[in-house]
């Protein structure tokens, strides 16, 4: 017979509560759901597939900080289309990926060649340089693509102790610019970059867009190139947050683990994380969404070049349409949608569509600049 003294210390069953039958909240909606923009592909919402994928994996007990099934199974998913050397690190954001990534491939006094352009030197805040004290050695670019004649403006003084030593090569797929490499463009760069040393980062915050455009698989343009180590973003294609520092060439890489610690981007839910890289990439919503996105981009290009006064600047490569138009239009139609002056000295607006923008939108928006055109210009 089990002893007294042991039966008084035996626990009760823990009552778990039911489930809702259907979710409650004291949360209020504040925003009105069918207003749509041009601004960013930041601005969508997270994709249904994408939200039923963090709630499948709520519920129950999983290990924090990485050691749980979801990001386990991560793994797999990424070598699938990176290859079997490939290491996924999720982390909350771009500039967190982008950070971690390049700390991982460089020394203290190490610097990083970029285009003037890259979102790494125009767009976080200088986080590169503050947070992972890095210099950036930045080149202008007619397109936002580097090429090996760009890259050996900077890739220089490796024996000069007072300059800062290039390591690193980071290139943006597709660029800020909207436009794309092609897969022997980024292996052009990497093989010279090798060649002198270097390493290749590659900021692949719309890579996804990069390739719908190119038609390739994932690895035609990143690990059969030649690219060392990437950023891999989830959110402009419908993650609810999360990013990747994906590793291919785990040689070159260092303290990868740590560094994703010491830069503040360890996520202590992971799972919520993974699972959703794990709905975005274990079948084709990637591609899907990311196709549709740059389609709407085909389509607005196709309606605002038929407008007299919009000139369409660049090359629609992906989804995003650089234009040129006066520029007490584009303020008046920022009343009606949202978007950014992307240079403020020439008036060149940036329109992006997303995975959610539909037919009607880029109509409908179309449609609007058509009647901004037609007013008269006052300044």
């Amino acid at each position: 017979m089990e002893p007294a003294r042991r039966r008084s210390e035996r626990k009760p069953p823990v009552a778990h509560p039911a489930p809702l039958t259907a979710p409650s909240t004291d949360a209020v909606r504040h925003h009105d759901p069918e207003v749509r923009g041009f601004a960013s592909d930041n601005y969508a919402g997270v994709h249904p597939e994408v939200l039923a994928a963090i709630a499948l994996a709520n519920g129950g007990h999983q290990v924090s900080y990485g050691d749980d099934e979801y990001t386990a199974h991560l793994q797999e998913i990424f070598r699938r289309h990176f290859g079997p050397r490939a290491e996924a690190y999720p982390v909350f954001n771009g500039t967190g990926a982008n950070v971690t990534a390049l700390q991982s491939v460089t020394e203290r006094w190490g610097a990083v060649i970029c285009a003037a352009s890259a979102h790494i030197n125009t767009d976080e805040c200088g986080a590169p340089e503050r947070v992972g004290g890095l210099k950036l050695l930045t080149v202008t670019t007619p397109d936002g693509k580097l090429t090996p004649e760009l890259i050996d403006l900077e890739a220089r003084g490796f024996d000069d102790e007072h300059r800062a030593q290039p390591q690193v090569v980071s290139i943006t797929q597709t660029t800020e610019l909207g436009t794309c490499y092609t897969p022997a463009e980024i292996r052009a760069i990497c093989d010279h970059a090798h060649e002198r040393g270097l390493t290749v980062h590659l900021d692949g915050s719309r890579i996804a867009n990069a390739a719908a455009t190119l038609g390739v698989p994932l690895a035609a343009f990143t690990t059969d190139a030649g690219v060392d180590i990437l950023s891999f973003g989830g959110t402009k294609n419908g993650l609810l947050l999360g990013e990747c520092v994906v590793v291919l060439s785990p040689e070159r890489v260092r303290a990868m683990k740590h560094l994703r610690k010491l830069s503040m981007q360890l996520a202590s839910k992971m799972r919520f994380v993974s699972v959703q890289f794990e709905a975005l990439l274990a079948g084709d919503l990637w591609l899907r969404s990311a196709r549709h996105a740059n389609a709407m981009a085909q389509r607005l290009e196709a309606a605002v070049r038929g407008i007299a006064g919009v000139t369409v600047v660049r090359p629609v490569q992906a989804n995003a349409v650089f234009a040129l138009l006066p520029r007490e239009v584009s303020e008046r139609l920022q009343k009606r949608y949202r978007f950014y002056f992307w240079d403020e000295s020439t008036a060149e607006v940036r329109w992006m569509c997303a995975f959610d923008t539909t037919e009607d939108d880029v109509d409908s928006f179309a449609a609007a600049l058509a009647e901004e055109m037609a007013h008269p210009i006052t300044s």
